[in-house]
């Protein structure tokens, strides 16, 4: 196992409560928690803790996750300063305009960043993900998607290492398996470092009026006021799991701090000092009484990582 003394190189802390990173606000200490600031920080890191025997996890933005209370064993990697975005390349011919850009993304680059880059730079393609809170890396692990569009769209590329033998390697879109809320880099554990996308000229005044429409419509009917872990379950084959879940009368149902919220049911919110432990509980509550109700199981969406208390 790694110890506080190998770690000395890097940006590191101990024992630190993940609560603090995470958009649901829970989750107990990591061992160690580092901030790798490059490339090679992390593939150091990676490999470190394979020859150690130490376990990694790695976190992008804490969106769509469920950190448990006992928190996670080994070393977490935060890949927060791993964020440049640029314009990477242009080709021509392979689109109906004729013209389509590469914009090439740093694995803890914030989506709603990368699609302001691109509004400032005209490119057309990346709307649908404006108001996700993921990080690029979070986005392709679980083909991240919304109002009628997915990562898999756009991604033309993604650059990982293997935690396994800390090979680098470049896979394309083609093989990367992705499905709804999966991908190849899920299935097989890998960490991505950065990926490129596939977009087209487009008209930036177009481009700014639809990303300001989806704001307003994800303001409008998701609460964005309260820590939540975003959209808690997979949609159901022909259902809508925030329909089910309403229609259970389970809209403003709590157990402890944690709240199926009374503006979107789909969502669970952090009302006044909850725990993982509230979120699980209401998790599997809501999975019973639908079932019981419609006869239809719900699949959690979020990931739900480390240790109970």
């Amino acid at each position: 196992m790694l110890k506080k003394s190998d770690l000395e190189q890097f940006d590191v802390k101990i024992d630190e409560a993940l609560s603090k990173y995470t958009f649901t606000k829970v989750g107990g200490p990591a061992d160690y928690l580092v901030f790798p600031r490059t490339v090679s920080e992390l593939s150091n890191l990676v490999k470190m803790a394979s020859e150690t025997g130490t376990p990694v996890t790695v976190l992008g933005n804490a969106s769509n996750l469920i950190v448990r209370d006992g928190g996670i064993r080994g070393l977490v990697i935060l890949l927060d300063h791993l964020d440049n975005i640029k314009v990477s390349g242009l080709t021509i011919g392979s689109s109906q305009n004729g013209t389509n850009f590469e914009i090439e993304a740093e694995a803890g680059a914030k989506l709603k960043d990368v699609t302001q880059f691109a509004l400032t730079q005209s490119l057309t393609g990346f709307e649908f993900a404006c108001g996700i809170p993921g990080s690029i890396g979070g986005a392709i692990f679980m083909n991240a998607g919304a109002y009628g569009g997915e990562i898999k769209d756009v991604l033309s590329s993604v650059k990982v290492v293997n935690p396994l033998n800390n090979q680098v390697s470049v896979i394309q879109n083609s093989d990367l398996n992705f499905g709804y809320r999966t991908s190849r880099v899920k299935e097989e554990g890998l960490i991505v470092v950065s990926a490129s996308f596939r977009l087209e000229l487009g008209d930036r005044s177009v481009i700014r009026t639809q990303m300001d429409e989806l704001t307003a419509k994800r303001e409008s009917k998701q609460p964005l006021e309260y820590p939540s872990c975003g959209s808690v379950f997979k949609r159901p084959e022909n259902h809508f799991a925030g329909r089910l879940i309403q229609d259970a009368h389970l809209q403003g149902f709590r157990i402890g701090g944690v709240e199926v919220s009374k503006k979107h049911a789909g969502f669970m919110v952090n009302v006044g000092n909850g725990t993982a432990a509230d979120y699980e509980n209401l998790i599997m509550y809501v999975i019973k009484k639908v079932q019981e109700t419609s006869d239809v199981i719900l699949e959690p969406e979020v990931r739900i990582i480390g240790e109970r208390i």
